[in-house]
C-alpha cells in the first residue's frame, strides 16, 4: 500500500485554500483532479514523479523557494521520487 503524503490545511476562506503537503520518500498524494487554479511553492527541493492519465509519467525538480501555477482540471498523482522528505505549499484560487 502506498505511503500517503500528509496534507495540513492552513487557510480555507472565501478567496483561497492553502494547504501544506509533506512527503516522506516514496509518499504520494494519490490520484486527484484540481477543481481550482492553483500555485505551488516549494518549501524544500522537490524531486517529483508526476503520474498523468494514460500512463504517462515525468520526473521534475522544483527547487526550494520557487513556485509554479497550473489551471483547474489538472489530473495527476504526485510522488516524492527523491531520497529525502519534501514539502510544498499549495494555494488554490477560489
Amino acid at each position: 500500500m502506498p505511503i500517503a503524503a500528509q496534507a495540513t490545511q492552513m487557510i480555507d476562506d472565501d478567496r483561497v485554500r492553502v494547504t501544506r503537503f509533506d512527503f516522506a520518500p516514496g509518499a504520494e498524494t494519490g490520484w486527484h483532479t484540481h477543481a481550482m487554479d492553483y500555485v505551488i511553492t516549494a518549501v524544500t527541493d522537490c524531486h517529483m514523479r508526476l503520474e498523468m492519465p494514460g500512463g504517462e509519467a515525468k520526473e521534475v525538480t522544483v527547487p526550494a523557494g520557487t513556485a509554479y501555477r497550473r489551471d483547474e482540471g489538472v489530473e495527476h498523482n504526485v510522488i516524492n521520487a527523491g531520497s529525502a522528505p519534501m514539502s510544498f505549499v499549495e494555494v488554490e484560487l477560489k
